[in-house]
């Protein structure tokens, strides 16, 4: 299999050092979410500048700073997909980023986990292929490392209810099928979603902190799909809490 084909050489032909330049006072923390609805809410409640901006093909993806508590943090909307994603993450790593924090949305395989609530992938199957060129061929990856038990001790803290499992990564959205769904529920996946094997494989090969949590939206069953709050300006109150969560966990970091 070609996935295999791991190749260990830290030097690529084209290398994000190539095209991007160290940025000098960017900020060491970085926020991001893919929600474009949740992250302009999140932006407008602080005062920002530009810092730059940076590209994936046709899509231009500006990067801001806020002050908060005196700690200055980028903000950015992330792409979609494992691939888009984390070439954008090894941009922001190339301006000058030390840390991120990443949340979005994920389907749920166990309708039992409510909408909006928070979900901490601790292990995430990789079923995407970006994954591959970052660390050799495994079907799991550890999410989280070194921030796991920081994670859900301060949400324990805090109070806020979460659930912690395995994930199932997959940038085929239209090839989950029935049968694909019963042996990643089988194989211990209470979720599912398109970047976290491939972020955590990032964060992996370059020793980057990357903490990484979900807020359940749609509901996969093998019978049925259940949309539930998907839609990217449904339960925005709620959204904007997970939000602010997040901003909370970049100033605890």
């Amino acid at each position: 299999m070609i996935l295999e084909e791991f190749d260990n050489n830290r030097r690529a032909i084209i290398n994000p050092e190539d095209l991007i330049e160290a940025l000098p006072g960017f900020p060491e923390t970085v926020i991001s979410c893919f929600a474009h609805a949740t992250f302009e809410r999140m932006l407008a409640d602080f005062q920002h500048d530009l810092l730059t901006s940076t590209s994936m093909a046709n899509i231009e993806i500006p990067i801001y700073r806020i002050v908060v508590k005196g700690t200055p943090i980028a903000l950015f909307n992330a792409p979609v997909g494992a691939s888009a994603c984390v070439a954008i993450l090894e941009d922001l790593i190339a301006f000058g980023m030390k840390k991120l924090v990443l949340f979005g949305t994920c389907g749920v395989l166990d309708e039992t986990i409510k909408e909006t609530s928070i979900i901490v992938p601790q292990m995430a199957i990789r079923d995407e292929g970006t994954s591959y060129h970052y660390l050799p061929a495994s079907d799991e990856i550890e999410v989280n490392v070194g921030l796991h038990d920081f994670l859900t001790s301060f949400l324990t803290d805090k109070g806020i209810s979460h659930t912690v499992g395995k994930v199932w990564t997959t940038d085929g959205i239209y090839r989950e099928t029935a049968e694909k769904l019963y042996k990643r529920k089988k194989a211990g996946a209470i979720c599912v979603d398109m970047e976290c094997s491939a972020v955590a494989a990032l964060a992996n090969f370059r020793k980057i902190s990357i903490c990484h949590f979900f807020y359940a939206a749609d509901h996969l069953s093998e019978e049925a799909w259940d949309m539930r709050n998907l839609a990217n300006h449904a339960d925005l109150d709620e959204k904007d809490k997970v939000a602010n969560l997040a901003i909370q966990i970049a100033l605890a970091l």
